[in-house]
């Protein structure tokens, strides 16, 4: 018999559709009980304060938000932001899908990046340009 994998066990990193909103909101707020997030929360999709307690933990567990305790209620404060988050999970999507050739990551990378608008894609060259410095300094340190 074949073990069905969950996505959670085909990609670790992997956050809901309702784990991505709160993250979102704590990302624009920065800090907040569970009543402060809920209150946040788009109106179309207005859980439950049961609900978004409950997000909020399977988001701690997953390591993504910190917490403190102030009086009777946790105040919660992302761990990781947007783009660490975006990283994760691109590199989650790499070691799923990557067949041992860097030719397919960088082809992969090269299709999306057709898509993007000049100022974009001069932004990307200054990353890489950073990231390249980056390394060569850390190089020479070593």
């Amino acid at each position: 018999m074949i073990k069905r994998r969950s996505s959670t066990t085909i990609m670790p990193n992997a956050v809901g559709e309702l784990e991505l909103l709160v993250l979102s909101v704590l990302w624009r707020i920065s800090h907040g009980d569970v009543k402060t997030v809920c209150k946040e929360l788009p109106s179309t999709k207005a859980p439950t304060l049961n609900t978004v307690q409950s997000t909020l933990e399977r988001l701690y567990k997953k390591k993504l938000v910190t917490r403190q305790k102030h009086r009777h209620a946790f105040i919660y404060q992302a761990k990781v932001s947007r783009s660490e988050l975006m990283g994760k999970l691109l590199g989650d999507v790499l070691d799923i899908l990557h067949d041992g050739q860097m030719e397919t990551i960088l082809s992969s990378f090269v299709s999306v990046a057709a898509n993007l608008d000049d100022d974009a894609l001069d932004r990307l060259e200054e990353l890489i340009a950073q990231k390249k410095l980056a390394t060569q300094e850390e190089y020479q340190d070593d």
